[in-house]
């Protein structure tokens, strides 16, 4: 049996750090695989093939963000009942998970496959990148319920203290992606679509062993078909923590999408080389994240558990640990940027536009190193709207008007659009200290009065 960490004992940094890892490595894998269509492409097909994945991506990585945010919303329930030990919570919320995703999978994925040509174009898609791109699209759109199904299962074992598991079911999705990305785009000439069909057979053969594990596995908590069913309380309140996520997630990653529309109408290198930096910058802030999502489990628990003083220390660790990272990342790409965006791609004007946009992106991985933590800490404790409201703010009346006004600037050079992202950031850390600061005395004030 698995071992589950219990989050309310133990050496923070050192516990936290134990909770991290397995989830930097699951997430390093997760990109890998992600990464390595681009990358499969980059080496055998045009820039054209390298926009249409880039660009289907993106849409994808919107749906998944959707996803991610409502199954936060499981790990963080089943984090605090786990903390206050109420295993019949944790059954019931477990459940109704089961019921409630497989209606969110219905709701996605026809959408998604029947509009995969609109959506396409709505992306203002460079003519020659169209087909590849509506390819890709229609393909992930069909593997949809798989990714919903790995991600409920992984945020319930994280939510009871597992990091570990999720890792081997990620390594074997990486290692099945990554051969028969060779297979279908090296091998058959298959371009986008082969592309995609190995990410979404990955996803399938990922999600059936971790049914399997848990099949064979169980809980260590009575769990049985009876509680496979919709409870409307604690499915309003997974709708409750994790829509507000989702919906952050999705109107970002919508910003995403705008900012590859602006970007789109500068021609296929520009939309070939914005790919390439998204993919950097994905690998890039995967310890932060990994880092915040351990931070996000350990505040549930302790929260659960009454532990303030230790739900506070968890985070002052996180920002450490994420700032060693953050920093790195943008030191290396102020000064050898061209090793980095070499990587998904042979063409040399890509590689040139895509260094000098990602000079000015780099420092974003500073920033998000607080910004990560911040939001994991609120969300821990049940509070998701704030992080929503603040990251919406700074997105959207700030990081989509600056691209849009850097991209005139220059529209030969994506160099000043990469100032956009650190620089909304910066906005959000501002209310996210304010807002801190305000709890605080309210904490304060509250045990006075007590």
């Amino acid at each position: 049996m698995t071992k589950e960490l219990d989050l309310t004992r133990g050496s923070v940094p050192k516990v936290l750090l134990q909770f991290a890892v397995p989830y930097l490595l699951a997430n390093v894998l997760q990109a890998l695989y992600g990464g390595a269509d681009l990358f499969v492409v980059g080496q055998f097909d045009d820039a054209a093939s390298v926009a249409g994945v880039a660009v289907g991506s993106q849409v994808m990585q919107t749906v998944t963000g959707i996803i991610l945010g409502l199954t936060t919303g499981v790990t963080v329930l089943i984090g605090i009942a786990t903390g206050a030990r109420n295993s019949k919570e944790l059954a019931a919320i477990i459940g109704s998970s089961v019921w409630l995703f497989a209606i969110v999978g219905a709701a996605l994925t026809l959408p998604m496959a029947v509009f995969h040509s609109p959506i396409a174009e709505l992306m203002h898609t460079p003519a020659e990148a169209m087909r590849d791109t509506e390819h890709y699209l229609l393909i992930c759109s069909l593997g949809i319920p798989f990714i919903i199904g790995y991600n409920v299962v992984c945020g319930i074992l994280r939510g009871l203290g597992d990091s570990r598991t999720p890792l081997y079911f990620v390594a074997l999705a990486c290692v099945i992606n990554i051969v028969l990305d060779f297979v279908l785009v090296g091998g058959c000439g298959m371009r986008a679509a082969g592309a995609a069909i190995a990410t979404v057979a990955s996803q399938g053969i990922s999600f059936a062993a971790a049914l399997w594990f848990l099949h064979r596995r169980g809980f260590h908590f009575e769990f049985t078909r009876r509680d496979i069913r919709m409870n409307g309380y604690f499915s309003r309140r997974v709708l409750k923590l994790g829509a507000p996520i989702a919906l952050q997630d999705a109107l970002i990653n919508v910003s995403f999408l705008l900012i590859t529309v602006i970007v789109n109408q500068m021609g296929v290198i520009a939309s070939a080389a914005l790919g390439v930096v998204e993919k950097i910058i994905v690998f890039a802030m995967l310890p932060p994240m990994a880092v915040s999502s351990a931070v996000a489990a350990m505040t549930a628990q302790n929260y659960g558990a009454g532990l303030r003083e230790r739900m506070n220390r968890c985070l002052m660790s996180g920002i450490g640990m994420s700032l060693v990272f953050g920093v790195s990342v943008c030191v290396y790409s102020q000064f050898l940027p061209d090793t980095l965006t070499g990587i998904f791609t042979r063409d040399a004007e890509v590689i040139a536009m895509a260094s000098g946009y990602l000079r000015g992106y780099s420092i974003d991985c500073v920033m998000v190193s607080f910004i990560f933590c911040i939001n994991s800490y609120f969300s821990g404790q049940g509070n998701s709207w704030f992080p929503m409201v603040h990251s919406l703010i700074a997105t959207f009346l700030f990081r989509i008007p600056l691209s849009w006004a850097f991209s005139h600037i220059d529209p030969g050079s994506l160099v000043w659009m990469g100032f956009a992202p650190p620089l909304s950031t910066s906005v959000s850390l501002v209310i996210c200290l304010w807002y801190i600061r305000r709890c605080n005395r309210q904490y304060k004030a509250g045990m006075l009065a007590g």
